[in-house]
């Protein structure tokens, strides 16, 4: 363990809500806005959560090989990581590593939420492990292609490992002591693929919404995102869904109009810039788009700012008198108002320029949400670009996959073919979802565009997986709410079950070792 980075990391985190970017970012920065108003800016101030909350998480540094994978590079870098000792029965205790993803890890990662909350039926040592170039795990060098060449999902299960070792003997854990890695959305997948590539490390994995089939063209996601607006569980409907697809054909018809139509579309939408050149016109619909899919993707969960039962509610004009074709536009544009004061937006964005210049941004500061880290790493590993190209999408087929694979060629130099082939070396390494490692359960939500990328039935005897009738992403990880649905308390008390039995299974294992 290190001292803390230098201080112009201070300001990382600055940018978070006030850079412009496009639809992918949107989605961020709902999942940033929730999960920091889930976790709570500082526990140990919350006094509601009763005596465990006065305890302080410990916040640490650990100095990690910039190039794990070249023994002759000496480099390094300051990674951080949580610590809630609160529960812990001591060495031979479980460990419950709950690893970061594409985002910050603040240290409501070791306090907050479920496998945080589990950590006192087992007895267990809570980690969090912030994923390198997030957060204030950014090597000094900043975020240029020459420094960004050491960001992948390989490197990050390196750093696991070698964080295993620096933090079992820091904590003088002992080598019989099990470590489950917890994880949500991309960090479920490294929970997942941790056990798979290193189970002499990790004893087990829960994978929460976790994308393990990387894809080029994602418009599965908008499939799913138009049965949720449909379904009367959530407060859709199929009028929703109708609405919805009238809204966005009314939003393409002023912007096929004049300059004139285009411009009040401007003002009342809050959108950024002029809407007269085409991509910005693309930019636009896929701020929508995703503010929509936002809307299913975190519906339900504390600290959303928009609903499904909300969305809806909007777009067939209730509390409106007016039926008119236009209600539905007037119920997208209320939608977006009540994003953008969420998330403390001053405007949509509707400027391809703009975008592209956040995205080239090499500093730290201008990326706190990580947008130019994940689009390198959407770029070389996953693909993940939502289309909406089918008969059955309820949006405008605006922007069609090539623009959105143009960005990796504008900011990474990265060609359309090469993204591909990355895309399928990705799969061919981890398995997709054909996935073979043992001991892991995953988890998901029905109602999760997500869930269609990941496990949502075993593949084998020791694998075991959960859908959750109508969740949506990762909500099996937040805190529980006395609002919670059977089917989620349901689930939750399986996790802990399928705790219980890995970790009898871990102690029959050690006692039959010893014999």
């Amino acid at each position: 363990m290190t001292a803390g980075p230098a201080l112009w990391l201070g300001s990382l985190l600055l940018g978070s809500f006030l850079g412009l970017s496009g639809s992918a970012s949107l989605l961020r920065r709902l999942r940033e806005h929730t999960q920091q108003l889930q976790e709570g800016s500082d526990p140990s101030l919350d006094l509601s959560l009763g005596p465990s909350a006065l305890v302080l998480p410990k916040e640490g540094w650990l100095e990690q090989p910039l190039d794990p994978f070249n023994t002759s590079d000496r480099r390094v870098f300051l990674q951080r990581y949580w610590v809630n000792d609160q529960h812990w029965t001591g060495q031979d205790g479980p460990v419950f590593l709950h690893l970061g993803g594409e985002g910050s890890l603040g240290s409501g990662s070791v306090m907050r939420g479920h496998p945080a909350a589990l950590a006192s039926a087992f007895g267990a040592l809570v980690i969090g492990l912030e994923h390198r170039f997030y957060g204030l795990s950014v090597p000094a060098g900043g975020l240029d292609m020459a420094q960004l060449r050491f960001l992948s999902s390989r490197h990050a299960l390196s750093d696991m490992v070698s964080a295993h070792l620096a933090l079992s003997r820091l904590f003088n854990v002992s080598s019989s002591s099990p470590w489950i890695c917890f994880g949500g959305s991309y960090a479920g997948s490294l929970a997942a693929w941790a056990r798979l590539k290193f189970p002499h490390v990790i004893f087990a994995s829960v994978a929460s919404s976790a994308p393990l089939r990387a894809v080029l063209d994602f418009s599965e996601y908008n499939n799913v995102v138009s049965r949720s607006l449909m379904n009367t569980a959530i407060g859709g409907s199929p009028e929703c869904r109708t609405a919805a697809s009238a809204a966005f054909e009314e939003v393409e018809r002023r912007l096929r109009a004049d300059e004139a139509s285009q411009e009040a579309l401007r003002e009342e939408l809050g959108a950024c810039g002029t809407l007269s050149r085409l991509e910005d016109q693309a930019e636009l619909l896929e701020e929508l788009q995703a503010l929509v899919g936002g809307a299913v993707q975190y519906n339900g969960q504390a600290g959303a700012p928009l609903s499904v039962r909300q969305l809806c509610g909007f777009l067939s004009g209730s509390g409106n008198r007016s039926h008119s074709r236009t209600a539905p536009y007037r119920g997208l544009r209320r939608a977006a108002q009540m994003v953008m004061r969420s998330l403390g937006q001053r405007c949509l964005s509707a400027s391809r320029a703009e975008t592209v210049a956040h995205l080239r941004n090499t500093e730290p500061q201008g990326s706190g949400v990580g947008d130019r880290q994940w689009l390198y790493q959407t770029c070389t590993e996953f693909g993940f670009y939502v289309t909406c190209e089918g008969p059955g999408c309820p949006f405008s087929q605006r922007p069609a996959l090539p623009s959105q694979l143009s960005l990796c060629e504008q900011i990474f130099g990265l060609s359309v073919s090469s993204v591909a082939q990355a895309v399928a070396q990705t799969n061919s390494y981890y398995g997709g979802q054909t996935l073979r490692a043992t001991q892991v359960l995953f988890i998901n939500g029905d109602a999760d565009p997500w869930h269609v990328l990941s496990i949502t039935r075993p593949l084998g005897p020791f694998e075991s997986s959960l859908l959750i009738p109508n969740a949506s992403h990762c909500l099996d990880m937040a805190p529980e709410k006395p609002s919670d649905s059977p089917s989620l308390r349901l689930a939750r008390q399986k996790i802990f079950q399928q705790l219980q039995t890995w970790l009898t299974l871990a102690k029959e294992s050690l006692v039959r070792g010893g014999a």
